[in-house]
C-alpha cells in the first residue's frame, strides 16, 4: 500500500488523508472538509480477505459494513449527491450449491463449467452470502442500493470477480495471480486450495478503470444499478492453468502444496457481463495471455 501510495503522488496532486473508516466523526469531518462540489466517491476501503474474516468476523464486520455506512452517511447529511462507486464482489452470491456444475473437458483433468448458463452468474441471481466477509460486503452492497431508492444516492455497485494487474500485490488470501507469480518469481511454494482445477473469469486492471470511467460518463442512466463485472466467458482461468502458465514463461514450475476447499470456494464462478456491455458500452479488451504476461512483466521489474 505505502509503495503504490508514493507512485500515486508522483503523478500528479493527491490529497491524501490516513483515516479508520469505523471513526464515524473523522469520516464526517473528512466529507465535510471536501463537500463543496462533491461529484465522485469510490469507496474501496476494506477487509478483503476471506479467511481473515473466519478467524475475526467482528473487525472484518466494523470495516466492510460499519466503516461503508458511516461513509455512507456522512455523504447523506452533506447534502450532496455525488456518483458514488462501489466495490463489492461476487461473494455475494455465497457457494451456489443449487447450481448445478460439471467437470467437462480441458487441460489437467478437465475444467469445471455451469449447465445451462453459458453466459455466466446475472445479476438476477439470488444473494446467499457465505462467510463472514461475504455477509459484509454485501450487507454493504445492499446499503448502497438502498441508498438510492430511499435517499436519491447516486450509487452504483460493482460486483467484481478476480481482478489483477499491475501494482497489485497479492498474497494467499487476496490477489491469488499476482500472489503465484510473485512466490515463483521468488523460488517460493504456494498451497494450492481445492483440487486446482476451479474456474474464474479474471479481469486486467486497465479494464476495470474502463468500467469505472464509463460509469461514471452515464452517470444519470447507471444510478441505482448494480453489474456484475469480471472477465466473463472469454476470460476464464484455472488455478492449475496459472501456474502451467507459469511454468512455460519461467522455465520451471512453482512448487505446489495441496490443502483442503476453503470456505465458499465455488468451484467455478463466471460473471454474466452482458448488463454493463448493454448500459455501459463496456466490455473487456486484454485477453487472458496479454493480461498475464503484463503482470509478470510488472511483477519482475517492482520486486
Amino acid at each position: 500500500m505505502e509503495r503504490n501510495l508514493a507512485w500515486l503522488q508522483r503523478q500528479g496532486p493527491v490529497d491524501f488523508t490516513r483515516l479508520d473508516i469505523r471513526d464515524a466523526g473523522g469520516v464526517a469531518r473528512w466529507v465535510e472538509r471536501r463537500r463543496k462540489g462533491l461529484g465522485l466517491l469510490m469507496h474501496f476501503a476494506a477487509q478483503v480477505a476471506v479467511t481473515t474474516s473466519v478467524d475475526d468476523p467482528r473487525t472484518d464486520f466494523e470495516i466492510n459494513a460499519w466503516g461503508a455506512l458511516n461513509v455512507l452517511e456522512a455523504v447523506r447529511r452533506s447534502g450532496e449527491k455525488p456518483l458514488a462507486l462501489y466495490s463489492s464482489t461476487n461473494k455475494v452470491y455465497g457457494g451456489m450449491e443449487h447450481v448445478r456444475v460439471v467437470l467437462g473437458a480441458g487441460p489437467f483433468g478437465g475444467r469445471y463449467r455451469y449447465v445451462g448458463r453459458p453466459f455466466g452468474v446475472s445479476e438476477s441471481e439470488p444473494l446467499d452470502f457465505h462467510s463472514p466477509y461475504g455477509c459484509s460486503k454485501g450487507a454493504t452492497d445492499q446499503y448502497f442500493r438502498d441508498y438510492h431508492r430511499i435517499y436519491g444516492m447516486k450509487s452504483v455497485v460493482f460486483r467484481q470477480s478476480c481482478i489483477y494487474g499491475q501494482h497489485q500485490q497479492g498474497n494467499e488470501d487476496q490477489g491469488w495471480l499476482a500472489h503465484f507469480m510473485k512466490a515463483a518469481q521468488a523460488g517460493k511454494g504456494i498451497t494450492l486450495y481445492g483440487d486446482g482445477r476451479q474456474i474464474r473469469d479474471v479481469l486486467h486492471i486497465d479494464d476495470l478503470l474502463a468500467v469505472y470511467e464509463a460509469a461514471w460518463a452515464r452517470r444519470s442512466a447507471c444510478a441505482g444499478r448494480i453489474y456484475n463485472i469480471g472477465g466473463g466467458p472469454r476470460n476464464t482461468l484455472s488455478l492449475l492453468e496459472l501456474l502451467d502458465w507459469i511454468k512455460r514463461r519461467q522455465g520451471r514450475g512453482a512448487r505446489a502444496r495441496r490443502s483442503s476447499w476453503r470456505p465458499g470456494d465455488q468451484r467455478v464462478y463466471v460473471s454474466d457481463i452482458r448488463r454493463a456491455k448493454r448500459e455501459l458500452g463496456w466490455e473487456p479488451e486484454i485477453g487472458v495471455r496479454e493480461g498475464l504476461e503484463r503482470l509478470w512483466t510488472w511483477l519482475e521489474g517492482n520486486a
